[in-house]
């Protein structure tokens, strides 16, 4: 099947130099941190004593891993800013809190249960599932409702890969994802606060997109578990939320799965949460996003700049009431 990927040209070669760190960016702008409450995104970090996580080598420190520009031309996100600036309340509310609580988090051996309505339901493991699917490299736009953005390298291949194997009925019309539930691990998650474990969901039509994928790993290397790993979902014409991480479980339904956002606060947080400028968060307009990384601000783009790939999934539907 002919992809409906928009492909990237990589005949540009942007400098290794980092960005301007964060901070630098935050102490330059005046950002200050926000509200907790209600956040999908999170707070700003305000703990300068956190220690930096253990690692090797970064995969962006190798040669030509900073080669990698979005298909409008904008480079990726440094390595640094998307490994160490992450919303994931299961470890914390701090964006730059969750790298160094995360630097131990076991991601391998890990498994995925499929579910519910499909022909052949079972556990997948993650391992398994590279060998059999063949991940590519995509880098996507990430737009954050708080209106943040990143161009982020994902490694990983499309969800509807998986969805095939395992068969769907007809009777199946969404798809409903669970993130692991283990306070030991996910210190965040003991708070009483949220509606653990996090939940997410999409129409079938929305999971079996070609965009729509199952991410193993960024920037040529493995998916670090500030980032999701095990394995995460990742939905780039949809605020960052819906893009689900550390997935274990995946069932398909015949009724609209509930969302742990939506659940919390279905008047700021839909179902849908396609990128629109056209529709504010309650707290956040959304006609213009801070790339990380850069001073200026840009203007946001529907389904941030995905619209050829996916508008004709909500031909017909009011998107101001279906936010």
């Amino acid at each position: 099947m002919k992809s409906r990927y928009p492909r990237i040209a990589e005949s540009e070669v942007t400098p290794k130099a980092v960005y301007l760190s964060r901070r630098e960016f935050i102490k330059a702008t005046g950002v200050v941190a926000g509200s907790m409450a209600l956040a999908a995104c999170g707070p700003l970090a305000g703990n300068d004593a956190q220690p930096a996580p253990s690692a090797t080598a970064p995969p962006a420190a190798q040669p030509g891993a900073s080669a990698r520009k979005d298909e409008l031309g904008d480079p990726a996100t440094s390595y640094q800013d998307i490994t160490h600036y992450n919303n994931y309340y299961e470890f914390t509310e701090e964006k730059e809190g969750v790298a160094p609580r995360a630097a131990n988090f076991k991601t391998s051996p890990w498994d995925v249960q499929v579910s519910g309505l499909v022909g052949k339901p079972g556990k997948y493991a993650v391992e398994e599932m590279i060998k059999r699917f063949q991940p590519e490299e995509r880098i996507y736009r990430l737009r954050c409702v708080e209106a943040w953005s990143m161009v982020i390298p994902w490694v990983g291949f499309p969800l509807a890969k998986l969805l095939k194997a395992v068969e769907p009925t007809a009777a199946a019309k969404y798809v409903r994802f669970e993130t692991l539930f283990k306070p030991d691990d996910f210190p965040g998650q003991r708070s009483p606060f949220y509606p653990w474990p996090y939940q997410e969901g999409l129409r079938i039509d929305e999971a079996m997109n070609d965009l729509t994928l199952l991410a193993t790993g960024l920037y040529g290397g493995e998916l670090p578990a500030a980032n999701g790993g095990g394995i995460r979902l990742v939905v780039p014409w949809k605020y960052g939320f819906k893009s689900i991480k550390a997935v274990v479980k995946i069932e398909l339904t015949d009724t609209q799965p509930k969302t742990m956002w939506s659940t919390i606060a279905s008047n700021e947080y839909g179902f849908y949460a396609n990128v629109n400028p056209e529709v504010n968060h309650p707290r956040w307009s959304q006609g213009s996003e801070r790339r990380i990384g850069e001073l200026r601000r840009r203007t946001t783009q529907p389904f941030n700049g995905y619209a050829e790939q996916v508008a004709g999934l909500y031909a017909g539907l009011d998107l101001r009431k279906n936010y």
